[in-house]
């Protein structure tokens, strides 16, 4: 290869085109060894694309090249990078002895540089892992300090994203988020190089999602999007982002969109197997076809997050509740609750836990769950949502509409501000049952058919049937407002026939059973045949 056949690939690095640039230092290495700026280049793009292992090989040449040349400060900042990429891994024993061996090189040349900043990185990382969080903070402290003294960027974000998400696991949220957001600046302002930049990205956001800050990790998850789009190439953020990007959507409504972005999450994830992130997007995946009704697929999907290492509750409990088997929801949510001492991860099964008691009965257990829920809902404006709306529908069992309407009105006022619509039509299905309870039955109906045209916009099955189970007042028939003629429709389509075929039994045009199938379907608040077959079986009219 010749000198300008490098100084393309050296420019293919500076436009981002990683898989171009990996390709042309590739070549050029099989010809010659590159010199270690090159290697470094290499390890780089490497990393980009998603081939970790690679990328480390990459930067330990690097490492060695610097070595032969004398040059202690790059070998010990090539070092570093090996480490770097070790972290991800969690492969702890080669990370202490490459941490041993960079602080004895540069121990050895005397200097003072900034990569004795970078060496304190990985040292607060497996202080992290011990649950030393004092000795973590301490080590991204020393390194933000090293890092302002000489003006480094990277370090600078690195050390304070460290520093706030040790804070945040302190239980000092507000100043860890500030933290988080003051990294995130230097990024969006490009001051960071591309792998320092999109870590802070994923770490970020993760950290928004586990803090239930909703608002935030909608504007970080855009950001994100932005910055992958300009460089295609890149992996290792494509299938995490995809995965945030799905959960934003979910909330915002878009759930055709979110089912798109977590599929291509699962493809781009699992190759090669594995990866990071895998499980939270078979997870979220599972998620989407349960609201959706589609219980098989969630089911399968529930049990690839399982294989892939992450938690499979709420989803998996509430998918048995939505079957039918309340029983074995109520053992598994118990289950995950006894295994989950840690207030974060109870916050996201403690509501779940109440709508499944409260179907099985145990108003007093729900009781105890939405208590311990409000306990912890100070946190984060979703979580006060979500206890308000637990609150009000343990009120509900024990017979205090007034006051579960209260509680309710509160949820509703919260989740409107979130902007969440699949959980406002839940709450408002609430509202329209304590408006019954109470004899409002105006309300009770206006409440109800908006939750019902929110949940057929969204295409939420199993929620469409509930409010049309909610919607029948005391003393009515399950199909009261059906004529005779389109329950005889219905009871057909529950057999599994087909349009024409309910035309050809009953003597009329096909043009007439649609109509009648869509009266149906507006009365009865469903949005396919298979919802009101289910409905028609569940009532007994089949």
């Amino acid at each position: 290869m010749t000198g300008d056949e490098l100084e393309r690939a050296r420019g293919c690095f500076g436009r981002q085109a990683w898989a171009e640039a990996r390709d042309l230092f590739r070549a050029a290495d099989r010809e010659s060894p590159l010199a270690p700026e090159d290697q470094e280049r290499l390890a780089v793009a490497e990393y980009l694309l998603g081939r970790e292992a690679e990328s480390r090989d990459s930067w330990a040449r690097a490492h060695q090249e610097w070595l032969r040349r004398g040059d202690a400060a790059h070998a010990a900042r090539a070092a570093f990078w090996v480490i770097y990429g070790l972290m991800e891994i969690h492969a702890t024993a080669e990370i202490s002895g490459w941490i041993s061996r960079a602080t004895r090189i540069l121990e050895d040349c005397g200097r003072d540089c900034v990569e004795r900043g970078y060496l304190c990185f990985p040292t607060a990382f497996l202080a992290i892992a011990r649950g030393d969080y004092p000795g973590a903070y301490a080590g991204f402290s020393e390194a933000g300090e090293i890092a302002h003294r000489f003006g480094d960027r990277d370090l600078m974000a690195l050390a304070w994203h460290g520093q706030g998400r040790v804070l945040i696991r302190q239980g000092e949220a507000a100043r860890g988020i500030a933290l988080l957001d003051e990294a995130m600046v230097t990024i969006t302002a490009g001051e960071v190089s591309p792998i320092v930049a999109g870590d802070i990205y994923c770490g970020t956001i993760s950290a928004c999602h586990d803090l239930f800050d909703w608002g935030r990790a909608r504007e970080w998850t855009s950001a994100l999007s932005r910055w992958c789009a300009a460089q295609p190439d890149l992996v290792p953020y494509r299938g995490q982002c995809l995965v945030r990007r799905s959960e934003i959507m979910q909330l915002q409504g878009d759930w055709p969109e979110a089912l798109d972005e977590v599929r291509r999450a699962c493809d781009r994830l699992s190759r090669p197997a594995n990866q990071p992130g895998a499980g939270a997007a078979f997870y979220q995946l599972g998620e989407l076809h349960r609201l959706r009704g589609e219980f098989a697929q969630a089911e399968t999907a529930y049990v690839d997050a399982g294989r892939q290492g992450a938690r499979q509750e709420p989803g998996l409990p509430l998918l048995r509740l939505a079957q039918g088997q309340a029983p074995a929801a109520r053992a598994a949510i118990e289950r995950a609750l006894d295994e989950s001492p840690e207030r974060r991860i109870r916050a996201r099964l403690l509501a779940p836990a109440v709508e499944i008691l409260l179907t099985t009965g145990d108003v007093p257990a729900a009781r105890r769950a939405a208590d311990e829920l409000a306990g912890i809902a100070a946190d984060a404006l979703y979580l006060q949502a979500q206890s308000a709306r637990a609150t009000g529908a343990v009120l509900l069992a024990e017979e205090r509409p007034k006051e579960g309407l209260v509680s309710l009105r509160q949820a509703w006022a919260f989740w409107h501000e979130l902007e969440v619509p699949y959980e406002v039509a839940r709450t408002r299905a609430l509202i329209g049952v304590a408006a019954g309870q109470l004899g409002d039955v105006d309300t009770a109906a206006l409440e109800l058919d908006s939750a019902r045209r929110t949940f057929r916009r969204l295409g939420a099955i199993p929620d469409l049937e509930r409010v049309a189970a909610a919607s029948q007042l005391p003393g009515q028939p399950p199909a009261e407002g059906l004529t005779g003629r389109e329950l005889e429709v219905l009871r057909l389509l529950a057999a599994g026939k087909t349009n024409r075929g309910i035309a050809q039994g009953l003597g009329i045009s096909v043009k007439t059973v649609d109509r009648h199938v869509s009266n149906i379907f507006t009365k009865l608040g469903l949005g396919s045949r298979a919802a009101a077959a289910a409905y028609a079986i569940r009532h007994h009219l089949a």
